[in-house]
């Protein structure tokens, strides 16, 4: 119980901690934080999380991330629904958290997309259906392979965290033109339930499908390059 109140509030900062900064602080001409600002406060709630809660749950905050360290040989199969649904739960709760805060603005208009992902006239660049695809894909195995190697038992220690926040936010900078970048169907799917008009809820399903399938990848490969057992 206490890893999964672990993944729920790791998760929670993720969304309210990345989503929030773009939907709070990325609009403002001249003094607003951009793609670049974005980028860095994702792999920023990566960072801070992985020191806070990574020797209690590990540190997932994320279905793809604890799906491919299943493949990887380095999660147990009877924790992975769990560690999933306390993921999911913990995205709701922080972009129920962004919700209250947008909805109380002076002058209040409409949360819009609400940093929500999505392809064709949903992609910040109108990258299609085709370019999510891939773009998730690789880029969640990239971001897996990221994780197995600096979390693996020959790594240097202490350093994993750093590493992983800094590989988030370089995947942020190369898809956010393209998907706004999810990576992580959990901070995909309580962006979708808040974002106006339901097309995000319609699109949701490619970003289940492309990081689990990128995670699966990532984890085979890796295990295959770099078994625990390997001397």
């Amino acid at each position: 119980m206490k890893k999964l109140i672990a993944e729920f509030i790791g998760t929670l900062w993720l969304v309210l901690g990345g989503c929030g900064s773009a939907v709070l602080a990325a609009g403002f001409p001249e003094l607003g934080i951009g793609f670049v600002g974005v980028s860095l406060a994702f792999g920023l709630t990566v960072v801070t999380m992985a020191y806070a809660i990574g020797h209690i749950s590990g540190c997932h905050l994320n279905p793809a991330v604890s799906i491919g360290l299943w493949m990887g040989g380095r999660f147990d199969a009877k924790d992975l629904i769990p560690y999933i649904i306390a993921q999911v739960m913990g995205g709701i709760a922080g972009a129920g958290i962004l919700y209250l805060i947008v909805t109380n603005q002076a002058g209040f208009e409409g949360v819009g997309g609400f940093a929500a992902n999505g392809y064709g006239e949903h992609s910040p660049g109108g990258f299609n259906m085709t370019a999510a695809l891939i773009t998730e894909i690789v880029m969640t195995f990239i971001f897996l392979f990221v994780i197995l190697g600096s979390t693996h038992s020959k790594a240097p220690k202490y350093l994993a965290g750093l590493a992983i926040g800094l590989c988030l936010t370089l995947i942020h900078l190369i898809s956010i033109p393209v998907t706004n970048t999810s990576v992580n169907p959990a901070r995909s799917t309580s962006q979708a339930l808040f974002a106006e008009g339901g097309w995000a809820t319609g699109q949701l399903w490619l970003f289940w499908v492309a990081p689990i399938v990128g995670a699966i990848l990532a984890g085979l490969a890796y295990k295959f390059l770099s078994p625990e057992t390997d001397d």
